[in-house]
């Protein structure tokens, strides 16, 4: 009886035991990495992007810093989508499920794959599909907190258009595309002429290295504050109008290969390689001309008691009971009410997705289901579609946007900065056992 007992002793404590470590390595999967504001960033989406980070770059045959310098990176990035996030959710931007499934059946389409293959694929490459999934939706919230945050910060004078009208009818290089890479060695909060002293000593020594022959993507990646390190710097095909004024005076007419720096921003200083030059693209966009009723949620008007009225909007219009125009004039919060909700022809890349996303469903003259944008709740009216060469293009539109996009990328860079000036980080620092 007594070996009984002491079996059955040691078989409860080996159960406890087992517990405890099972406990224990749940509590070391999904530990906190760094503390944002009210939010954390934990350790396992530390991890995540850290593989899908490292997949991406064995795809491209790209070689990686160092784990701890990619880990900064990485850590960096997921505490701005912490705080982009947490800024969504104040301004009570949501991406339904249905909005989010369009996306990825498109990301499907552009990879010439049916949705459920374009999964398997992602399975394949050892990602977790729903965690994925998921990414994908906070990367489209973020787009729209951005947007709607920038764009009340961007202002272009009637001058500036004027300017690169001017200037693009006199042009001969409008038909070249350039790719340029960006490292930026950062200024700190408030910098002392003894900070940007030393952020420049930083960027000639990155200079150096660059043109002792180093890799421009491995050094962005390990040393680059910019927005696209993760990426190796990488910011894409530009147009001479859309790369900003003081990197297009320095790429103008230079060799692919070529690396230019340090260049003092009001961020900090910034090393640009032109990675390659090529014949501009042709491009054809699709115009919309559409017409939209908005409804502004509010602590009187509920969001169900937004998309009801909607609802009750069609249920009229159904019925031939009612002129979207004049639905729009009476109810509609968004400016254009004046117009009978009237938007003109646009490219419908301008709007916000999930607008853009209701259009593409609806046929000419075809009234949409409500529909939620970080503006309120809509409802839509196709009233024709046209496809234009953008490359033809020289009107006020066309350069209003390149001037947009140029202006965008260096205040987004100013507005994540002040976000995360405002914000509360702290990152855990946890030792290796």
């Amino acid at each position: 009886m007594k070996n009984l007992f002491k079996l059955l002793l040691l078989s409860s404590v080996l159960i406890v035991s087992s517990l405890e470590q099972a406990q224990a390595a749940e509590v070391e999967l999904d530990r906190v990495a760094a503390v944002v504001n009210s939010g954390v960033v934990l350790e396992s989406e530390v991890k995540d992007l850290l593989a899908s980070v490292t997949l991406q770059a064995k795809k491209n045959n790209q070689t990686l810093p160092s784990d701890r310098a990619l880990r900064i990176q990485v850590i960096d990035k997921l505490i701005n989508d912490a705080i982009i996030a947490q800024l969504g959710e104040r301004m009570g931007i949501q991406i339904s499920d249905a909005q989010l499934d369009e996306t990825l059946s498109n990301m499907a389409k552009e990879n010439k794959q049916s949705l459920e293959s374009f999964r398997q694929a992602l399975i394949s490459d050892g990602l977790d599909y729903e965690k994925y999934r998921e990414s994908v939706r906070n990367e489209l919230i973020s787009g729209e907190v951005r947007r709607a945050s920038l764009r009340r910060r961007i202002y272009i004078s009637p001058q500036e258009i004027a300017n690169l009208l001017s200037v693009m009818k006199e042009q001969t290089n409008a038909d070249v595309e350039y790719r340029l890479g960006h490292i930026l060695i950062e200024f700190p909060n408030n910098p002392k002429q003894a900070d940007i002293s030393a952020a420049k000593v930083r960027a000639e020594k990155v200079l150096e290295l660059l043109n002792d022959g180093s890799d421009f993507t491995n050094i962005a990646m390990t040393s680059s504050g910019g927005g696209n390190a993760l990426e190796g710097g990488d910011l894409g095909w530009k147009t001479i109008n859309e790369i900003p004024t003081l990197f297009s005076e320095l790429v103008d007419g230079q060799e692919k290969g070529s690396i230019f720096g340090p260049i003092r921003t009001g961020l900090g200083f910034s090393i640009v390689k032109l990675v390659d030059v090529r014949g501009r693209q042709t491009v054809e966009v699709e115009e919309v001309k559409a017409s939209h009723i908005l409804i502004e949620p509010s602590i009187i008007l509920s969001e169900a008691k937004a998309k009801e009225l909607l609802q009750g909007f069609i249920d009229q219009l159904n019925a031939g009971e009612a002129d979207f125009a004049e639905l729009a004039k009476k109810h509609s919060d968004g400016p254009t009410s004046v117009r009978g909700g009237d938007l003109g022809w646009a490219d419908p890349g301008k709007y916000d997705p999930a607008f853009s996303e209701a259009l593409a469903r609806l046929d000419i003259d075809e009234v949409g289901k409500p529909f939620r944008t970080s503006f309120g709740w809509h409802i839509a009216k196709l009233t024709g579609r046209r496809t234009l060469d953008a490359t033809e293009q020289m009107n006020e539109n066309r350069v209003y946007q390149l001037l947009y996009n140029r202006k965008f990328g260096m205040e987004g860079a100013r507005w994540i900065k002040e976000l995360r000036d405002e914000a509360y980080i702290e990152i855990i620092q946890t030792g290796k056992k």
